[in-house]
């Protein structure tokens, strides 16, 4: 399979990084090497990404567990123990053999993240992953979160549906500092994590936000999926609750004649859900890569 397609290709002929951008991703394979392994088996959250079969609008979401509930079972597989919330929009997707999925488990106490996607089979107390494409990522823009408790009981709390942002999710998402974008190209999916410092994910209106891309490994997974395919899910947590507020819509890339480029996505359907994910982790310490916030 090609590391790149064309919507990549473009954009990093015009940030003039495409020899940078082949070095990395000769890092791109579709084995699960043992340090690989044994990361994963350390990691208490996982976020996915996929199209929904029933709609084809693309989410984010995240499933948590004891370390372990995430685990390589061969070089070329990973299995996954727990099932979303019943209401959670890619239920069907991950209950569908063969879905194309993507997934990233980001330790924020070390600041590594380790993506792995593939074709998904639903399995009876979970789903299992072929994997196509394994690699790492920087610690870049990674918050340092050095504590996690696992909740042994708690009370999730009914999703709440809407078709653009409330005054409450605007400012949580305007205090956020991590946040995860699924997109999308001829079927193959990519989810991948961005942060900052609070405030870089700005609110244009309570259907439109943007962020600015940083500098980052060069590869332009994500923003040359939206070149060609603008639909998205953007997923935001709340570390301290395990409240997640899911988006879908549409992004695109404006670049200034700087060579600053904006993502500015437009929402179509928005998911809260209180208390949905079992972790609560102790205060972030800021990426030390965080850019400075411009007005």
């Amino acid at each position: 399979m090609a590391v790149y397609h064309e919507g990549s290709r473009a954009l990093q002929d015009q940030a003039g990084v495409r020899d940078m951008a082949d070095h990395v991703g000769r890092a791109i394979g579709d084995r699960i090497k043992p340090v690989a392994a044994a990361f994963l088996e350390l990691q208490p959250l996982l976020m996915l990404g996929a199209a929904a079969p029933d709609t084809g609008r693309v989410w984010a979401t995240a499933l948590a567990g004891q370390p372990g509930f995430v685990r390589a079972t061969s070089a070329h597989q990973m299995s996954v123990t727990g099932r979303l919330h019943p209401d959670d929009p890619l239920l069907p997707a991950l209950t569908t053999d063969g879905t194309e999925v993507a997934t990233i488990a980001l330790d924020p106490r070390t600041r590594r993240r380790m993506r792995l996607n593939g074709r998904l089979r639903p399995t009876g107390n979970g789903f299992e992953v072929e994997a196509e494409r394994v690699f790492a990522n920087c610690p870049k823009y990674i918050q340092r979160r050095e504590r996690f408790e696992l909740l042994s009981e708690r009370t999730v709390g009914s999703p709440s549906h809407g078709g653009e942002l409330t005054p409450e999710q605007r400012a949580f998402i305007a205090s956020a500092d991590t946040f995860f974008v699924a997109s999308v190209h001829n079927g193959r999916v990519e989810i991948s994590h961005r942060g900052g410092n609070p405030g870089f994910v700005r609110l244009d209106s309570p259907r439109r936000l943007s962020w600015q891309d940083y500098p980052g490994n060069a590869m332009f997974l994500t923003l040359g999926n939206l070149a060609s395919d603008p639909r998205a899910g953007l997923l935001f947590l709340d570390w301290t609750t395990g409240t997640t507020l899911q988006l879908t819509g549409e992004g695109h890339t404006e670049f200034a004649a700087d060579g600053e480029r904006r993502v500015r996505f437009t929402v179509s359907e928005t998911i809260e859900t209180p208390g949905a994910l079992p972790l609560r982790w102790s205060d972030p310490e800021p990426s030390p890569a965080n850019p400075a916030l411009t007005t």
